[in-house]
């Protein structure tokens, strides 16, 4: 990884001498194009390239700033911060000129992630009624697909407004995210949308973390040990091919069906998620494009690995921000939901860890999460309620980083004390009560007349549905039970006529567990234990 950092400068040189990036016009990276969104109040790197030595002047509403290309032919120029507003056009003159038309400026958020993020509106709930609506201040760039073991410069996108029904094409977190920041706030707002289906995080995370933290060692190790046994794995299957050519004339001859074709084995560099791989490819050409901050849902790809999670997810949110260079931005994450066959009796879960390697994450300053554990599908990876996980978002972001007074979180767990027979556990994030709940699907859109106020923030109704679920406790023994649970002020106690001294608590603890508890606002409590035994250390 080191060696591919200290090679990126001249590296560079040759690709852009080869495609002719040191001619003598101006050009500009594909995210400078035209209905961009500019953030507002922060401000405006702009930079592309052209002849070396030449005079750049860009020019947008009352400013001109002029600069000069490097010996590479790379420019860069800062814009001062300006409010919210538009249409604006950009000027960039030099040898030629070029203009950038429909800008506006508002909040600017990157959404990456795997398959959850990608999924796009027409996917979700009630695609029709959700893009029945034109939302021309909505805007998003979908970065193209790619993979690189350098850090590139450029991506392929374009920008497109959310009129015409062209949100369906959207992500689908991105854009209803976008839309309650965008009706709560009565400003434009810009998604740049870079994710894969599919991908682990080692993939999207920068190369200086794996140098700079030893926990990591072990993706790039087995990355290394997977390029090593390539070639010998690529002969074994060209003499499998040799054998099975032969047995398929001899299965013709004699009348009989022919046996499967042998298949390839995989190039591990052709892997999007190999070490950096995405975010050489599809994060790096970004920055430093002035952003608020950056949303997240992905982690199912790594649930194979969950204490390895917490390492490299914190590590990439860190180096992200590193290369930014905007301070600690806000990373606001989606938690996993709920997937998969529901267990008759407590178990341990790889999701499980998975979700608290998550959750965790939130010690890192200015992190917010998105518990998704009710609007999952046993049946399906890629749960259609899309509407609510963007909603969710929206919430951490208003109340978090524009100031509204409005809840955002649900219940997460704090403390247990021993009580005798019983465990007493407190939370934070109550707001106003706990509740033994279940709350509705919610779409949380535009009404059939198109009224985008009717898009509300406040959560779907809680209707009270009796007993707590999803408790599970333990003696020293670290067998888990189900436990009953009740509600006591702000406070649940958990107990079971089988543990008579009880040691931990777990609260939905599975792949896809039968859980209820939420607080007033109809937001769910976080899935958690309080114990920290081992996999496979508590049963």
């Amino acid at each position: 990884m080191r060696a591919i950092a200290r090679s990126l400068t001249l590296a560079l040189g040759v690709v852009m001498s080869a495609t002719g990036w040191l001619a003598a016009d101006i050009r500009l990276p594909a995210v400078f194009s035209d209905f961009m969104v500019i953030q507002r109040d922060m401000p405006v790197p702009v930079w592309g390239w052209a002849e070396p030595g030449e005079r750049v002047t860009v020019s947008l509403a009352d400013q001109s700033v002029a600069t000069s290309a490097d010996a590479q032919g790379r420019w860069s120029v800062r814009l001062a911060p300006m409010s919210a507003g538009g249409p604006l056009v950009m000027k960039i003159m030099g040898r030629n000129t070029l203009e950038i038309k429909e800008i506006l400026v508002g909040e600017v958020w990157l959404a990456s992630g795997q398959s959850n993020m990608e999924m796009n509106v027409a996917s979700s709930l009630n695609p029709r009624q959700e893009t029945s609506v034109d939302y021309p201040a909505i805007r998003m760039f979908t970065v193209e697909r790619a993979i690189s073991d350098m850090p590139r410069t450029d991506v392929k996108g374009q920008w497109t407004a959310a009129t015409g029904g062209r949100a369906g094409r959207f992500s689908a977190v991105g854009y209803y995210f976008a839309r309650h920041i965008h009706v709560s706030l009565d400003v434009p707002v810009g998604i740049i949308h870079s994710s894969w289906g599919g991908t682990a995080a080692e993939g999207w995370t920068p190369p200086a973390a794996f140098d700079a933290n030893p926990a990591l060692k072990p993706i790039v190790d087995r990355y290394a040990a997977a390029l090593a046994a390539y070639p010998a794995e690529l002969e074994k299957f060209k003499f499998k091919m040799g054998s099975w050519e032969l047995m398929v004339k001899e299965a013709k001859a004699e009348g009989r069906e022919p046996p499967r074709q042998p298949q390839p084995p995989r190039d591990p560099s052709t892997d999007p998620s190999h070490p950096s791989a995405l975010y050489n490819a599809m994060i790096a050409p970004l920055v430093p494009y002035a952003i608020r901050g950056a949303i997240w849902y992905q982690g199912e790809s790594n649930a194979g690995r969950p204490d390895e999670y917490a390492a490299l997810f914190g590590a990439m949110i860190a180096h992200w921000r590193k290369e930014w260079g905007q301070g600690d931005f806000p990373f606001l994450f989606v938690q996993l939901a709920n997937y998969m066959a529901r267990r008759d009796e407590p178990t341990d879960s790889g999701w499980a860890r998975l979700r608290e390697a998550q959750l965790r994450t939130l010690r890192t300053p200015n992190t917010g999460m998105a518990v998704a554990i009710d609007i999952g599908d046993a049946q399906d990876i890629h749960p259609k309620n899309k509407q609510d996980v963007g909603r969710r978002l929206a919430l951490w972001a208003l109340a978090r980083v524009y100031g509204r007074q409005v809840v955002y979180c649900g219940p997460l767990y704090e403390t247990m004390a021993v009580e005798g027979s019983s465990i007493r556990l407190r939370f934070s994030h109550v707001a106003g009560g706990l509740r033994a709940a279940h709350t509705p699907v919610t779409v949380g859109g535009p009404d059939q007349a198109g009224d985008s106020s009717q898009v509300a923030l406040r959560g779907p109704e809680v209707v009270e549905a009796g007993k707590l679920e999803g408790f599970a406790i333990a003696g020293e023994d670290r067998r888990f039970v189900w436990a009953e649970a009740r509600i006591e002020g702000e406070t649940i106690v958990v107990s079971s006529s089988q543990v008579s001294r009880p040691v931990a608590v777990r609260y939905a603890w599975a792949d896809n567990p039968a859980c209820n508890l939420y607080n007033s606002a109809g937001l769910p409590a976080s899935p958690f234990r309080t114990d920290d035994w081992p996999a496979g250390g508590g049963r």
